[in-house]
């Protein structure tokens, strides 16, 4: 294997066509696909599937496919480096859950970043995408969210892939909603009251060595009769804005944020499963000043949203 046989994966995949592929190369097709196979076979793998329309990737080639651009990735920033003379870029990465304290503090990094070069990435997405994409698409933090009567699964996990976690919170789910619904009144609101209304819900629930029945069964119980799935966290939020009879189950969100949409969040104390949030990160990797800047805004931001 070799950075032609990398590139060479890469590009297949994204022409998704062996012929528009070897045309992008200027090679003929019979020495890409032989390229291909030989890469196959030295890695134990099928990275592409061949069907009438063309090639697909596989699993095991999609988790390939993450290393090799991010090899390549790395191997253009040195490049770019010594042959252009440009000082170092600083970087930071994160992958997320959908959390309105953990953006905050976020938006008060961003205030930190000084003049020098820098590339920012944050990403919002479920617990199985923060994992791979530590593992295969170069971020370097993750911040995994999963209720506690889980943890001995995600720390197995964690283990086994060579990460490290820190405990960021613990904390109770509260229910968000407009501030014209009308359970809004209530100060403390039961698994009852809701069943009339519509949940706004992720529907990504994802627990290691567990079927996906079994978690989505605990998570997303039949005690609701009409359900919203939503990914995006500013959808969700124009959703409860515009529809007064949605609601969802969020982490404490902060004032400003509910001011902004015209929103209120409530109590149940039936709920009583906890959560938690645990930044994590390869055990061979060094925080950076970033890191360390993020991080220091991720606890006051806890401090003063979630009061802990």
């Amino acid at each position: 294997m070799n950075i032609l046989h990398l590139k060479y994966a890469v590009e297949v995949a994204k022409a998704g066509s062996l012929s528009k592929a070897a045309e992008a190369l200027y090679m003929n097709q019979p020495n890409l696909s032989r390229a291909i196979k030989e890469l196959e076979a030295s890695l134990g793998i099928t990275i592409f599937g061949r069907s009438a329309k063309g090639v697909y990737v596989t699993p095991e080639g999609e988790e390939f496919l993450g290393y090799a651009r991010k090899i390549l990735s790395q191997i253009d920033e040195v490049e770019a480096i010594y042959k252009s003379g440009a000082p170092v870029r600083q970087r930071f990465s994160i992958s997320v859950p959908r959390a309105s304290y953990i953006s905050a503090a976020f938006a008060q990094f961003s205030k930190r970043l000084g003049p020098e070069r820098a590339e920012i990435f944050y990403k919002e997405t479920n617990a199985m995408r923060v994992i791979r994409n530590i593992l295969t698409a170069d971020y370097k933090l993750g911040i995994l969210r999963y209720a506690s009567n889980y943890d001995k699964y995600f720390k197995e996990m964690l283990d086994e892939k060579g990460l490290t976690g820190e405990l960021v919170t613990e904390f109770h789910y509260v229910l968000l909603m407009n501030e014209k619904h009308p359970l809004a009144g209530k100060e403390t609101i039961s698994f009852a009251d809701l069943r009339p209304f519509i949940e706004i819900a992720h529907a990504d629930p994802y627990v290691p060595s567990l079927p996906l029945a079994t978690v989505k069964k605990e998570e997303l119980p039949d005690d609701i009769d009409r359900r919203i799935f939503v990914f995006e966290r500013a959808s969700q939020y124009d959703l409860l804005q515009q529809n007064p009879e949605t609601f969802m189950w969020v982490s404490p969100a902060p004032e400003d944020t509910l001011r902004r949409y015209g929103l209120v969040q409530r109590a149940c104390p039936e709920n009583q499963k906890v959560y938690r949030d645990m930044l994590i990160y390869r055990k061979d990797y060094k925080l950076t000043e970033l890191d360390q800047d993020f991080i220091t805004e991720l606890c006051k931001a806890r401090r003063q949203y979630l009061n802990i």
